[in-house]
């Protein structure tokens, strides 16, 4: 692949991970009821979680590419929608985050556990990946070289975004409580997931 395709990969997947989902809201509950301690085993479930997930689109986008050109350039147009419809969602959810302290004390492993059933188990993640991943597949590329490189990057940026998010949490609980900022967070990430799927699709206007 192009170095330029990696460097949209990441930027984009650095805007996506940031954005609070079900995996980071957990991550959160976790810090704010026990702590700093909580970051690196919620890291690694979240970063294992992703793989599983990950690996499992994988496979589902290798076959489609494999079948069928058509059938894998029309999954990069539903993508992009994708990402609109996501973009648009984030921009109403206002400044909301349900993320209440979790008190129960469980050891780093249950923790790692839970991060991780709740990341690859998520049947959105997988769909989202399916529909992400494609929009930088080079198509004439060799697949799998593509997919580790990819699967890297993602993983360690996901491991990176919840281990910020679980110390962050831990430090400045009122940070992510706080509606105005969640509120400001959730239209600028919005916005940039409209402009990815918008920017996706001119790509493929211009290209054809």
């Amino acid at each position: 692949m192009t170095l330029e395709a990696w460097a949209a990969f990441a930027a984009a997947t650095a805007v996506l991970l940031v954005i609070p989902g079900p995996t980071i809201l957990l991550v959160i509950s976790y810090a704010l009821g026990q702590g700093w301690r909580t970051a690196f085993p919620m890291a690694v479930g979240v970063a294992l979680g992703d793989f599983t997930a990950m690996t499992l689109s994988m496979l589902g986008v290798g076959a489609l590419l494999a079948a069928s050109a058509t059938i894998f350039t029309a999954l990069k147009w539903v993508g992009a929608a994708y990402l609109i419809y996501l973009g648009i969602k984030l921009f109403r959810a206002g400044g909301t985050l349900d993320a209440k302290p979790r008190q129960d004390a469980v050891s780093p492993w249950k923790m790692l556990a839970h991060a991780w059933l709740v990341t690859a188990l998520n049947p959105k993640s997988i769909t989202f990946f399916v529909a992400f991943l494609p929009q930088f597949l080079d198509a004439k590329g060799d697949f799998w070289t593509q997919m580790l490189i990819f699967e890297a990057t993602f993983i360690t940026l996901a491991f990176a975004n919840a281990m910020s998010y679980a110390l962050i949490a831990s430090r400045a609980g009122s940070m992510v409580s706080n509606p105005r900022a969640i509120g400001l967070f959730n239209k600028t990430g919005g916005t940039l997931l409209v402009g990815a799927g918008i920017a996706t699709v001119a790509m493929r206007s211009g290209s054809n």
